[in-house]
């Protein structure tokens, strides 16, 4: 047993450790909303609307609540948040690609850069889901449905997909990539989409290639069960009505795709001067096919491709004419589109959107 007076020197000791402890000082508590609410000097109602996107806020008060924030460094509670908003914060954005083509085809890099640069200014989380099959759409359907996003952006449908009756039957916003070509819509359906004037682009490549002399003109186009894909050719058709379809080859938007179908161009039509490719990935391709088989370019064969996707079509030899839509701003076009639904009741209801497309003159037409 301890004696009385070790007891109270070991008591004394205990007393002190605190007095001479290392730790440093406590940590800064967190930020509360009240705290925003009185360096910006408004009500905590305020704070809270501005935070929740409220747009009824005055200016120079939402302006004060977004300055205290950043002074203060306040961090809003996601969980309570979403509490009141029933927001998650959350966009999902859906390719119905297999994932190797999304994750080399330069056209899935700059949309997404689009998209995600928009969500970032929006505060909303990218969350990407692929669709490859049925049982895959089923789950990303039950996903949507499930509460986890507060709106989607839909790309690569295919004409014959379910996916849009599932997803437009859903009490969830939606923005679609390209124009609906799905069964069972009608015109004036209720569907948000951004869309880049394919067909217009389809007649252009035409035009500029008959502008330079070209007689024997062929194309190779996308997968023929998606909007984009028929609308070039469409396009093209319209400059060119009594085309052969012999010359038309159809390809599936990659770099292999577009070598068969170049191959089999030049030996069907081994005289052909000129062709329209759907995308510029396939269109370096056949400029690859047209360098083996010791045809010059555009002397021999002049090459138009479609997208203007400068990273493909300034390294390619020789550099990519091209139709160019601009892919980026399509991807923030649809965020802002997704976030004037999610916004909703009370708003005026926005309208779809199909961006120009435009000749670029490089070296190979």
């Amino acid at each position: 047993m301890l004696s009385r007076s070790a007891w109270r020197s070991g008591a004394r000791l205990r007393k002190r450790r605190p007095e001479t402890s290392t730790v440093g000082p406590p940590a800064r508590s967190r930020p509360t909303l009240e705290a925003v609410a009185t360096v910006a000097g408004v009500s905590r109602a305020t704070v809270s609307r501005v935070i929740n996107g409220d747009h009824r806020v005055r200016a120079d008060a939402a302006a004060s609540v977004r300055a205290a924030i950043d002074q203060l460094g306040y961090v809003p509670n996601q969980a309570a948040r979403s509490l009141v908003t029933r927001r998650t914060d959350a966009v999902a954005v859906v390719v119905a690609e297999p994932q190797e083509r999304v994750f080399i085809d330069p056209f899935f890099g700059t949309i997404f850069r689009g998209v995600g640069k928009a969500l970032a200014e929006h505060g909303l989380q990218f969350v990407l889901l692929l669709l490859e099959g049925t049982t895959d759409r089923d789950s990303v359907v039950r996903y949507l449905a499930g509460g986890h996003v507060d709106g989607a952006l839909i790309f690569s449908l295919k004409s014959d997909d379910a996916l849009p009756a599932a997803v437009t039957g859903l009490d969830l916003p939606a923005v679609f990539s390209g124009r609906p070509d799905w069964p069972r819509h009608q015109a004036g359906d209720d569907v948000l989409f951004v869309n880049a004037d394919n067909r217009g682009g389809g007649a252009t490549a035409a035009r500029h290639l008959q502008s330079l002399g070209r007689s024997k003109i062929a194309t190779i186009t996308g997968p023929m069960d998606q909007a984009a894909s028929v609308d070039r050719l469409l396009g093209f058709r319209d400059e060119l009505p009594h085309l052969a379809d012999s010359l038309i080859v159809e390809a599936d938007f990659s770099r292999h795709g577009a070598a068969r179908a170049m191959h089999l161009l030049l030996e069907r039509h081994p005289d052909l001067d000129a062709v329209f490719v759907a995308s510029d990935l396939m269109a370096a391709a056949a400029l690859d096919v047209l360098r083996e088989q010791g045809r010059r370019v555009p002397d021999d064969v002049a090459v138009v491709g479609f997208d203007g996707i400068a990273a493909v079509a300034e390294r390619t030899s020789p550099p990519l004419t091209t139709i160019h839509q601009d892919i980026e701003k399509m991807g923030r076009l649809m965020v802002d589109l997704l976030t004037q639904a999610i916004t909703g009741p009370g708003e005026p209801r926005p309208e779809s959107i199909t961006i120009p497309t435009r000749l670029v003159r490089r070296l190979s037409a």
